[in-house]
């Protein structure tokens, strides 16, 4: 697994070269190999739902003193994931190498771009433990963000890229947060074994308060990322990037990252109410508003941009819920999703290819000259709309039954919220078609033919979507792979559920005909309703924008308050930060190591003695090149220090440090003035100067002194380094360290001296143009008396 995922970015690396030689052919490699994924995948798929060896697993150790792995898994749920990402994308790619024109100028860079994404979300759902996760997903995020923003040539593109960015990082940061707490008090990050640890009770045992608050900070990422409700607006304005990279992102892959993390996560915590109370209120919401602002869009692509935003809210209902039926429903509607929404993607793609146009206003008539592209999109659309024999149809029912065997007060209120939210489902599907493709009375719609290569892989995941109808029992024997380990919340009946195109007359049946039935009526008769719309003041864009303009402004302010070219300023702000926030922690927390010493060697106390008197002489040092010597003097003693600790390596470093910066200074000082300026507010602000300096000065002390006795055990890496001292014949293992185990890092510090030793070097022959010269005269140095005057203000 490994291996693919590394193919995807070597291809990636070579694909732009390839497509300056052939555009199609460079797409076509991306499918091949996203096709070769896809069938590895089938290939491991007994093994994976459910195989004697368990899940197929990889992972390779990055850092095994720490623990961190990087550790991949293919199990049912990354299975089904699979087949969206690599077969859909696969698809996808095929159709992007006709809809990128001979000319285009982003069609090499967004091929390369498809097929590095397609790995790092081939990662982040293949991910076994939560850092590998977290990789993966910012991955995706960055990725995401070059695809949508293409070259930057238009406006539209690059803020759209800079919201989806903005928002989807906002939320990958806070759910860093959350994952480092939650594998503190997990003591791993690896998912299976933080599900174990969940469901015996243990996880979190004494310290609910931070299992909780890590539950919402990972909810945060995993709701930002599928554009759930307030976050939802970034996914519409993505709709910016071309039709491929829509179909791809936002209907196939991407935004289904959250609703993954979800459905990973729920095994553990779908019992806390800390982790589905938000997950099902946010995910309906998030289905009616998407649903009710689907109707009102003119523009074909921003119609189902929010019926992905509103199908997103039902994952996240049906996976954030935790139930054995709920689960199966998701893996359906998570296959059915992909196969309906990315051939309605493309063939909207087609339509704009050939009709310069994607809103429904302009296009009439266009099902009866595209028979073709009207069939399609309606084979798409029952899916979408979750009639028979389609597996949309099979996902929806089994959302119904899981909420009718549920029960209760939250299994009534969810039904009712899923049943309402399909309602406007077929609504806007309905929309949809006849806006496309319906005759209005305008002028008719020829349009261009449509190539092939536009046209049948979307054919390919329509008829797909029907075969997965027909082949229901195989769809259940792949989510059953995943919804076995939920409970089987409900009537005894809920543990014998399973995916059937026909399971008889019943509640489910008849809640499917409602929603159908309701959502064809309220498109045919609800245009007063639907159709005017107003435009709330209070909006989730909105508050997007108020906030981004809020940042900008504080940061302006905060900067212009504190970057006013002083260094006095910015050190202060420095020392009071660094006063305020570890100074605080210390004082609060911090210890005095037991048995601490003055000095251990009578040596330290004349050498450091040495050090103190020249800092505070320093402080009343008048010259600068006085006080360039006294700070030359404490870096000296410092180094002297280290000798009489017993590493003269340290020492010459610092000595050698010291001295480049001591001869750089003095040829700086020869064009500054000799003295120092002191302003008429230098009496005025001399003590506040002096207390941060010293109280940052004693916190930096006690904070060196709490940390060196605070370590109870060696580093676990220090024992490795004494073993191999001799080996690397080294008799000091910090010599062996900087010499043998550090080579690079220590060449790395010997260029920087290098590179210091030049800079000095050129400003010694720089003095030679001080000379005089015909003409004019070249003053260097302090300058004359008068100069000296002049800046003085005297």
């Amino acid at each position: 697994m490994l291996a693919l995922v590394a193919a995807h970015l070597v291809l990636a690396a070579c694909l732009p070269a390839l497509a300056r030689y052939n555009r199609r052919l460079a797409f076509g490699a991306g499918a091949a190999l996203l096709a070769a994924t896809l069938v590895w995948a089938m290939a491991q798929a007994p093994q994976a739902i459910g195989g004697a060896g368990g899940p197929v697993t990889d992972e390779i150790a990055w850092a095994p003193e720490l623990g961190l792995t990087l550790s991949l898994r293919l199990d049912a749920l990354a299975l089904a994931m699979v087949v969206l990402v690599s077969g859909v994308g696969a698809l996808i790619m095929v159709y992007a190498a006709w809809y990128f024109g001979p000319r285009s100028t982003d069609a090499a860079r967004s091929a390369a771009l498809l097929v590095a994404f397609a790995g790092m979300m081939l990662g982040l759902v293949l991910a076994n433990d939560l850092l590998t996760l977290y990789v993966f997903w910012e991955l995706t995020s960055l990725t995401s963000f070059l695809l949508v923003g293409q070259g930057g040539q238009y406006r539209e593109n690059r803020r759209a890229a800079v919201q989806a960015l903005v928002v989807t990082v906002f939320g990958g940061l806070a759910m860093l947060l959350g994952i480092v707490l939650l594998g503190d008090l997990a003591g791993t990050y690896r998912i299976p074994e933080i599900i174990e640890l969940a469901s015996a009770g243990v996880l979190g045992a004494g310290r609910p308060v931070a299992l909780g608050l890590a539950l919402v900070l990972i909810l945060l990422g995993a709701l930002t990322k599928s554009a759930q409700l307030p976050f939802h607006p970034w996914l519409p304005h993505a709709m910016a990037a071309p039709t491929p990279i829509s179909a791809y992102l936002h209907a196939a892959s991407m935004v289904k990252a959250g609703v993954v993390l979800v459905a990973r996560l729920s095994p553990a915590f779908a019992g806390y109410a800390v982790w589905w109370v938000p997950v099902v209120l946010l995910g309906l919401a998030t289905m009616l508003l998407g649903g009710w602002r689907a109707l009102r869009q003119t523009d074909l692509k921003r119609l189902l941009a929010f019926g992905t935003v509103s199908q997103l809210g039902f994952l996240m209902v049906l996976f954030g819920t935790g139930s054995r039926v709920a689960a199966l429903a998701g893996i359906a509607l998570l296959l059915a999703h992909g196969l309906f929404k990315a051939p309605l993607f493309m063939v909207v793609g087609a339509i704009d290819k050939a009709c310069g146009t994607r809103d429904l206003r302009e296009l009439c008539g266009l099902g009866r000259r595209r028979v073709g592209l009207a069939v399609l999109s309606t084979l798409a659309g029952l899916s979408m709309a979750g009639l028979p024999p389609m597996l949309g149809f099979v996902g929806k029912e089994a959302a119904y039954a899981a909420f009718v065997l549920e029960g209760g007060v939250r299994g009534t209120l969810v039904l009712i919220g899923l049943v309402a939210g399909s309602l406007l489902t077929a609504a806007y599907t309905a929309r949809f078609l006849w806006g496309a493709f319906a005759t209005k009375g305008l002028t008719a719609t020829g349009g261009d033919p449509v190539p092939a290569g536009l046209s049948w892989p979307a054919w390919i995941c329509a008829l797909a979507g029907i075969a997965g109808g027909f082949a229901a029992p195989l769809v259940q024997s792949l989510a059953a792979g995943y919804a076995e380990a939920l409970p089987p919340v409900g009537a005894g009946y809920a543990g014998r559920y399973a995916l059937a195109l026909w399971h008889g007359v019943g509640a489910e049946l008849g809640l499917s005909a409602l929603a159908v039935v309701g959502g064809l009526l309220l498109h045919r008769y609800g245009t007063g309703v639907t159709g005017h719309q107003r435009v709330s003041r209070v909006s989730a864009q909105r508050g997007y924008e108020a906030v981004v303009t809020g940042l900008e402004r504080g940061a302006i302010t905060v900067t212009g308050r504190l970057q006013i070219g002083s260094l006095p300023v910015y050190l202060g702000v420095i020392l009071t930060t660094l006063i305020v926030l570890p100074g605080v922690v210390l004082l609060v927390r911090g210890t005095a190591p037991q048995g601490q010493v003055v000095y251990h060697s009578i040596m330290q106390v004349p050498v450091g003695l040495l050090v103190i008197v020249a800092a505070l002489a320093l402080c009343r040092a008048r010259r600068r090149f006085t006080a360039v010597l006294l700070v030359g003097a404490v870096g000296y003693g410092i180094g002297g220090l280290f000798v009489i600790d017993g590493a003269p390596d340290l020492a010459l470093a610092q000595f050698l440090v010291e001295t480049l910066t001591l001869v750089a200074f003095v040829f700086v000082l020869r064009r500054l003035p000799a003295h120092f300026a002191e302003p008429d507010s230098e009496h005025r602000v001399r003590l506040p100067k002096a207390l941060v300096a010293g109280i940052g000065g004693i916190m930096v002390a006690g904070l060196a002194v709490s940390l060196s006795g605070a370590r109870t055990l060696a580093p676990s890496t220090t024992a490795d380094f004494v073993r191999s001292a001799p080996d690397a014949g080294a008799t000091n293992v910090i010599s062996a360290i900087l010499v043998d185990f550090r080579a690079l890092d220590t060449v790395g510090e010997i260029t920087i001296l290098l590179i210091c030793a030049a800079g000095t070097a050129s400003l010694v022959l720089a003095t030679r143009y001080d000379r005089r010269k015909p003409g004019r005269t070249v003053v260097s140095g302090a300058g004359s008396s008068k100069h000296e005057k002049e800046v003085l203000g005297h």
